[in-house]
């Protein structure tokens, strides 16, 4: 059953950390931090109409409230190069930490926005265990997330659009139903599934786009060593 919001749901305050931290190698803690934190004062901004309209009184609105969040942090990482997926972890109604993907720029292939956020969470609360909480993204987690999902015991995990590639949801696997683990997570999929998707879906015909006018020279000088092609690319986690 879904906890009912008991105090004002607010959007978190701005100032997510500089996203050039990320990219140096030799601190690793502030690679972290980039990809934590708050939503940007500009994305935020952008959230006010969109979040104006939900019901949080009830448990779809509130759904939807908390993903639209999520999507918001997405777009933190699609300004930072990175394929734009976005996570929220929630309790008791109040946001306790973001994180958005960053693979690419951390040089980390375990630096989901899923990962990210738990750890924000786990060192704000300075607790490994995150019992209670719920946890919003805009992409279906992978087996990876799913395994530090299941370890920091979320109570919830809520995602946007679906993984036919690597969904450890019920897309390709499902790790959450298997009854002989010790902790069970409720989980439910589909919230503003098309708007998640199709966020998904332009950054990567961007993408495309740019390596077409790469290979015809069209494109700015330098443009090509930046653009990466999904293809190949592991952390793609979406079918083209």
């Amino acid at each position: 059953m879904v906890a009912a919001i008991n105090k004002p749901v607010t959007a978190p305050a701005c100032g997510v950390a500089d996203n050039a931290a990320v990219a140096k190698s030799d601190k690793s803690t502030n690679e972290l931090a980039a990809a934590t934190g708050t939503v940007a004062e500009g994305v935020a901004a952008s959230l006010t109409p969109l979040l104006a309209d939900i019901d949080t009184d009830s448990a779809a609105g509130r759904d939807r409230y908390f993903m639209r969040l999520a999507q918001a942090a997405a777009e933190e990482a699609r300004a930072a190069g990175e394929v734009p997926v976005g996570a929220v972890l929630v309790r008791g109604g109040e946001v306790i930490a973001t994180g958005f993907n960053h693979p690419i720029g951390g040089h980390d292939p375990s630096a989901h926005a899923e990962m990210a956020a738990l750890r924000a969470a786990a060192d704000k609360l300075q607790n490994y265990r995150l019992p209670g909480c719920e946890l919003f993204v805009t992409l279906e987690p992978c087996l990876m997330c799913a395994g530090a999902i299941m370890h920091a015991r979320i109570a919830r995990v809520v995602f946007g659009a679906r993984d036919p590639k690597t969904g450890a949801c019920g897309s390709v696997v499902d790790a959450f139903a298997n009854t002989q683990l010790n902790h069970h997570t409720i989980v439910l999929g589909g919230v503003l599934e098309e708007e998640c998707g199709a966020a998904l879906k332009s950054f990567f015909a961007d993408r495309r786009r740019a390596a077409r006018e790469a290979r015809a020279g069209l494109a700015e000088p330098g443009a090509a060593e930046r653009m990466v092609d999904g293809r190949d690319d592991p952390g793609t986690r979406w079918p083209l």
